[in-house]
């Protein structure tokens, strides 16, 4: 099971500014957007589906965003996403958007969805499957905090191109 799981995605002139740069707010909407392709794709995890047929699902209850470096417009990025923390009624993933060969972060995103019942128009337990599904999907982080984490795996990043460089 992939943990990681990535996609691709251009960057399209409606979402930009007059000087071509991805407007910050696009940038939760394409990483939002993956993660949730990627659920469906990876995990046969149809959230919209689940809200038609079962009258449950995720609401955003929280992001926190951090900008490295900008996304132009036509420009291929890629982004991957994982699951960093859960508890009985929420999930939070991290999403990151970095270019095509990724040899930059862009932006790293961290999201918290609640699992809510929309019958009743609140917060609700996941289903024992859920439970399973995340125990196996979850990926720790050692970092607190958005801008260190955006920084962490920038300099990671960095350090693994030098390290190819030298081999």
């Amino acid at each position: 099971m992939n943990k990681i799981p990535s996609s691709t995605a251009t960057i399209r002139f409606q979402d930009c500014d007059p000087f071509g740069h991805l407007n910050n707010s696009s940038y939760i909407d394409y990483l939002f957007n993956a993660r949730e392709d990627q659920l469906i794709n990876e995990y046969d995890l149809d959230i919209f589906g689940m809200a038609k047929t079962m009258g449950r699902s995720w609401m955003s209850a929280q992001s926190e965003i951090i900008y490295l470096k900008p996304a132009f417009v036509m420009e291929k990025v890629h982004m991957e996403t994982m699951l960093i923390n859960y508890s009985k009624d929420w999930v939070q993933a991290e999403m990151v958007m970095y270019d095509l060969h990724k040899t930059h972060v862009k932006a790293v995103l961290w999201g918290k969805f609640l699992h809510v019942d929309m019958k009743q128009n609140k917060k609700t337990d996941h289903l024992p499957e859920h439970m399973v599904l995340f125990e196996r999907l979850h990926i720790p982080i050692t970092e607190e905090k958005i801008d260190q984490r955006g920084f962490a795996l920038a300099r990671a990043l960095k350090e693994s191109q030098m390290g190819q460089k030298v081999t």
